[in-house]
């Protein structure tokens, strides 16, 4: 009598499914990173830093009587610091973030258009083309950095 013995055997290792999921896991976490709270709160310790910075070469100019005022003080301008320059670190943070987005695309549309004209300058075609765009749409977005070059020729 013959008989067939039916075996299962899993079809991935566990230990690379978990290493896909904790590879999944960090990138998750790092698509979901926003750099301006990091850029507020490097800012912010920077401010406070400075702060406690002044509030110390005040505290030693002090005698050695008001040595415990002079602690208190400098906590208190520690908290206060914290407190009324978190939301302003934030959004200075933030419109740094967008005018460094907004300054990158604008180069590299400068960049294309650069290239674009270099390779008009090489082939009539192209030269051709760009002049009837700016011809046929008059609301073309780069219409006044071509004409200008094509003036120069």
């Amino acid at each position: 009598m013959t008989s067939f013995v039916h075996t299962h055997f899993p079809t991935e290792h566990p230990g690379v499914v978990r290493a896909e999921r904790a590879a999944q896991a960090v990138s998750q976490v790092a698509r979901s990173f926003d750099g301006a709270k990091g850029l507020a709160t490097l800012l912010l310790a920077a401010v406070v830093a400075a702060l406690l910075v002044v509030a110390n070469q005040v505290m030693d100019s002090w005698t050695d009587g008001h040595l415990l005022m002079g602690w208190v003080a400098l906590w208190a301008v520690a908290f206060a610091a914290l407190a009324l320059l978190a939301a302003p670190a934030r959004q200075a943070a933030r419109s740094l973030r967008t005018g460094f987005a907004a300054w990158n695309a604008q180069r590299k549309l400068d960049a294309s258009d650069e290239k674009m004209w270099d390779m008009a300058l090489q082939d009539a075609r192209v030269m051709a083309e760009i002049s009837r765009a700016m011809t046929a749409d008059p609301s073309a977005i780069h219409k006044r950095r071509y004409a200008g070059m094509l003036h120069n020729l």
